[in-house]
């Protein structure tokens, strides 16, 4: 395996912090392997910044994103320092021709992607993760391996840390934790406070975590009439011990579904960007969670009674929890480190 990584991603507001994330589980997989790893990103969140910087990898920050020409400036300078170092690419906006400019540069490029809506892939390897990859056809050279599926899911050290623990079923479920992603641009996480706010559960206690790019905590903060124990955690950085604690979940489309899954926590799904769509569906037919379909076609009265069928059921609860844990098993980042350690041809 090469010593060094290079990781391209980004996160802000209107995209979220999912790819950062995900690259950071990979990150320290290749870490734990003895290599280094460094991170270029737009960031806006000095929280994000800090957390890459804390757990030891180096961090290069640019202005502005592809296809701008300081974005290959910066990162063809950071892969000529490490000379024989992988670049993980994890964005939609990188075009092909960004993929070709590396790869005829002679650097290895693994690609993590979740729709394959590019008209050709450039890359070594092309991964993705989600449950639906095998539905998606991908355009690719020769030589490109495809690593698809949840045997591939990267998740970071944090949640690793729990393989060996087994979730309680309890009779009554009254716990919920909500978590609607980074960033949330349409407050839909407002719209399940008030879902909750319509529930009559017996001892009923909310967690709201409200990731580090969502512009509306002020907005949250204030919502001061709930009739239940609520909680709001800006920036969690607990979150396997949340979902420990919680009983059932509601969440968006995205890269924390793999981590409820992992945890055994049952959860309701609302997609709320188009590239959840098939994470959502698959993870619904595959009994791992209950998808509601694109948030704006979802009412508070429909949160409030698929997470009530949640609560009242204890059996569904179990079987869901169960089929999360088969789906995800935690190995995801070492197949994938283990597959870029192979030649080609090998």
């Amino acid at each position: 395996m090469s010593r060094f990584l290079v990781i391209r991603a980004d996160a802000d507001a209107h995209m979220g912090t999912g790819h950062l994330m995900r690259c950071l589980a990979l990150a320290q997989g290749w870490k734990a392997h003895g290599g280094q790893a460094t991170f270029i990103t737009v960031c806006e969140s000095d929280g994000l910044r800090q957390r890459l910087l804390d757990e030891g990898f180096q961090v290069s920050t640019i202005e502005r994103s592809y296809p701008h020409p300081g974005d290959w400036a910066i990162t063809s300078q950071a892969l000529a320092t490490h000379s024989g170092a992988w670049l993980a690419l994890d964005g939609y906006h990188f075009s092909p021709a960004y993929q070709r400019q590396i790869t005829e540069a002679g650097h290895r490029l693994l690609v993590i992607d979740d729709t394959a809506h590019l008209d050709r892939y450039f890359a070594d390897v092309v991964l993705n993760q989600n449950i639906n990859a095998r539905r998606l056809r991908y355009a690719c050279e020769p030589y490109t391996r495809l690593l698809l599926g949840t045997r591939y899911v990267l998740l970071r050290s944090e949640f690793l840390a729990w393989r060996g623990w087994r979730r309680e079923i309890p009779t009554a479920a009254c716990k919920v934790l909500v978590t609607l992603g980074g960033s949330d641009p349409e407050n839909q996480t407002l719209k399940v406070i008030r879902a909750l706010q319509q529930m009559d559960v017996d001892g009923l206690d909310a967690v709201i975590v409200v990731g580090a790019s969502n512009p509306h905590f002020g907005e949250l903060a204030a919502v001061r009439d709930s009739p239940f124990a609520v909680r709001l955690v800006r920036n969690a950085d607990n979150m396997p011990e949340l979902m420990a604690w919680a009983d059932v979940a509601i969440s968006a489309g995205g890269s924390t579904c793999w981590e409820l899954a992992f945890m055994g926590l049952p959860a309701v799904i609302l997609t709320l960007a188009e590239n959840q769509r098939g994470i959502a569906t698959g993870l619904d037919e595959a009994g791992v969670t209950v998808s509601l379909g694109w948030y704006t076609e979802v009412s508070s009265l429909q949160v409030s009674s698929a997470l009530m069928r949640l609560f009242q059921d204890r059996s569904l609860r179990r079987q869901m929890s169960q089929r999360g844990r088969e789906v995800v098993d935690g190995l995801g980042a070492e197949r994938v480190i283990k597959s870029l350690s192979v030649q080609p041809g090998e």
